[in-house]
């Protein structure tokens, strides 16, 4: 039982506990719908800027879409152009390629034509080398060979005389010299010049000093050049000696001879640093010579035999001159007379030329029956008679 001031509610009583918990019922769902709406209200307070603020995303939204759709268009613009570009690129990189290519096959084909021409000249020169290497190795052995003919005197002497012969044979007549000839001392002589009286037969003997000049050569310190000067001067002196002994001959031979050294080199030598030896060889009428200096020299006695065969033909000459004369002076005579024949035969030709004009003239009369003609021409030729 519950009292409630002067009301009394007995729990027992179904109506009264369906009443009071209708009532509990009825006042919660008040509460509930009180607090409800309180807490809408608050709500609707609260979403009142977010509802605002989805107004503005709805709006960005929208204007996304948009954008979007824009942004969609340009994309498939862009992607047409870069469609087209890569197109027109790929078309071009293959333009390009293709020239690039073409270019690069001719240029290939002209860089192998060129590298195929410069191998066949580079062959071409490598055998000149092969060849030249050929001729120098050849020619190594020709200078070793004639290193070992020098070194030896007998073979040295040979290879003198040897280049004394072409070169005698070259400037004079066969008749003009003798190689090997003996005097009358029994000495033998390289080669003998038969010059005229004077000077007379001239003798050429070869020397060829070559040890002295190699050692001056290969002289390092100024003792070894100073004892090489002394060999050099000692060895010349010596062939200069044997050469005035043996090779000149009074009433024989001329008074003097030439010593032929069959090296420029030593000549040179001689001449610029042993000077002395040169002169020495004047005073005992013994002149040095090279190769080149004795043909100037042969060439010069070659001259003064002409001039001596032309002296011992001048007689001959004079007859031959005379008799030339002679002959000259009957063709004078002859032309004279042909020219008389000549100025005779013309006016002869000029007398026949005048007689055919004439029977010409009268051949001409006498086809036209021209007689009248003749009959007053005709007394012309009559002799008329004096009394």
């Amino acid at each position: 039982m519950i009292q409630i001031g002067q009301l009394s509610l007995d729990l027992n009583d179904p109506l009264t506990l369906g009443a009071l918990i209708g009532t509990v019922f009825f006042l919660a769902m008040f509460l509930m719908v009180y607090f409800v709406l309180r807490a809408a209200q608050k709500s609707a307070l609260a979403i009142s800027p977010l509802s605002s603020h989805m107004d503005q995303i709805t709006d960005s939204v929208r204007n996304l879409n948009e954008a979007q759709h824009q942004l969609s268009g340009g994309l498939k613009l862009v992607s047409d152009a870069q469609t087209l570009s890569q197109s027109q690129m790929q078309n071009t990189l293959e333009r390009r390629l293709e020239e690039v290519q073409k270019s690069m096959g001719e240029t290939l084909h002209g860089t192998a034509s060129r590298t195929a021409r410069s191998l066949g000249e580079l062959h071409t020169r490598l055998e000149t080398i092969d060849k030249a290497q050929t001729n120098i190795e050849k020619l190594s052995g020709d200078v070793l060979s004639l290193q070992d003919i020098l070194s030896n005197k007998q073979t040295r002497g040979a290879f003198g005389e040897i280049q004394l012969k072409d070169i005698v044979s070259k400037a004079l007549a066969p008749d003009a010299y003798q190689f090997q000839a003996t005097l009358s001392n029994g000495k033998r002589a390289d080669c003998l010049i038969h010059l005229p009286n004077p000077p007379g037969p001239i003798v050429i003997d070869s020397k060829f000093p070559l040890e002295a000049y190699e050692a001056l050569r290969n002289a390092n310190s100024d003792a070894e050049s100073q004892l090489a000067g002394r060999q050099m001067v000692i060895a010349v002196r010596k062939h200069i000696k044997d050469i005035s002994e043996r090779y000149i001959i009074e009433g024989e031979t001329a008074d003097g001879a030439l010593m032929f050294l069959p090296s420029e080199a030593v000549y040179a030598e001689l001449h610029a640093n042993f000077p002395i030896v040169v002169r020495e060889g004047f005073d005992a009428r013994v002149w040095i010579v090279s190769p080149t200096t004795c043909m100037a020299t042969l060439n010069t006695m070659r001259s003064v035999m002409k001039d001596v065969r032309m002296r011992e033909q001048s007689g001959a000459i004079r007859k031959e001159l005379g008799a030339l004369a002679k002959d000259m002076d009957r063709l004078g005579v002859r032309v004279e007379n042909l020219d008389k024949h000549f100025n005779q035969a013309g006016k002869d030709i000029e007398e026949i030329k005048i007689s055919a004009s004439k029977a010409g003239t009268r051949a001409k009369r006498l086809d036209a029956f021209e007689f009248e003609n003749d009959a007053v021409d005709a007394p012309a030729d009559v002799l008329k008679l004096q009394r």
